[in-house]
């Protein structure tokens, strides 16, 4: 079932979406990096939010988990406002959440089994024994159960993310952030990771947020997208909609190319090399 677009203005039937976004707005001194934003992202929905560096698409994410708090505006997860719940539904809500941070964020003091195990001996109950055999099963769906007693250090790039999204979806979540999940790997390892994170989607029906600038992963991930420019969405929509919008803006950035003042500084240096081997 196709989900509605983020500025779409009616909800179908009486269940909360996952992610609403109302009028959201942050600034750090006179720099608005968000700028009342709207957003509706349905439950069991692949979301990729796209962006150039700066345009708002990380804070955006900050906003999202209750790291970073708006000046304006509100986040509703399955229908609770996070920044106006009390501490105790704040907690609730914030063990139906996994992240994957860019980078993985393994503490490097801990195996890979430990850091999966964080979550569940913070927010559970349950003996260690029992939470062993949880971590080894997160593990074992990311394919790592091999390296459960080695440190992050001895890992590759990817695997280090894998170990990263085994953490994210330790207490089971709802929704699960990712930020910028294949920068810096190779587009074998990048493109497989892409599989993974659809394949947990599906297995666990989880709503997905991804961060990215990587358009190959973008394209491969998500039901729809959500592209920032200077803290505003420029474009959103399904995959098939985005690719085929004819905004200027849009088109540079999906077909990656220089803005004019670029190009015109491109033509210039052209223009001094020939000069400077003219004879």
């Amino acid at each position: 079932m196709m989900a509605e677009r983020a500025d779409s203005p009616a909800s179908q039937g009486s269940t909360p979406p996952a992610i609403e976004i109302r009028g959201l707005r942050k600034a750090f001194g006179d720099k608005v990096v968000l700028n009342q934003l709207d957003l509706r992202v349905e439950a069991g929905e692949s979301l990729v939010i796209l962006g150039g560096s700066g345009s708002g698409k990380s804070t955006l994410l900050r906003c999202m988990i209750g790291l970073e708090r708006p000046d304006a505006g509100s986040v509703l997860l399955h229908g609770v406002d996070l920044f106006s719940a009390s501490r105790d539904e704040a907690r609730q809500l914030r063990q139906r959440l996994g992240v994957a941070f860019q980078g993985g964020a393994l503490f490097g003091s801990m195996t890979v089994a430990e850091n999966v195990d964080l979550p569940l001996r913070e927010f559970t109950d349950l003996p260690a024994s029992t939470r062993r055999i949880i971590a080894r099963i997160k593990l074992s769906l990311v394919g790592l159960e091999d390296a459960m007693d080695r440190l992050p250090s001895e890992l590759s790039g990817g695997m280090q993310k894998r170990a990263a999204f085994a953490r994210a979806m330790a207490l089971d979540p709802s929704i699960l952030f990712c930020d910028e999940p294949s920068a810096g790997l190779d587009p074998v390892t990048a493109a497989e990771l892409d599989e993974l994170l659809i394949r947990l989607r599906d297995v666990f029906g989880v709503t997905l947020v991804v961060v990215t600038h990587e358009l190959d992963s973008a394209f491969a991930i998500a039901d729809r997208l959500a592209i920032m420019r200077d803290g505003r969405f420029v474009h959103t929509g399904p995959v098939d909609e985005v690719r085929a919008s004819q905004d200027p803006w849009v088109r540079r950035f999906l077909d990656r190319t220089p803005a004019p003042e670029h190009q015109e500084q491109e033509r210039y240096v052209k223009l001094m090399r020939q000069w400077e081997t003219e004879p």
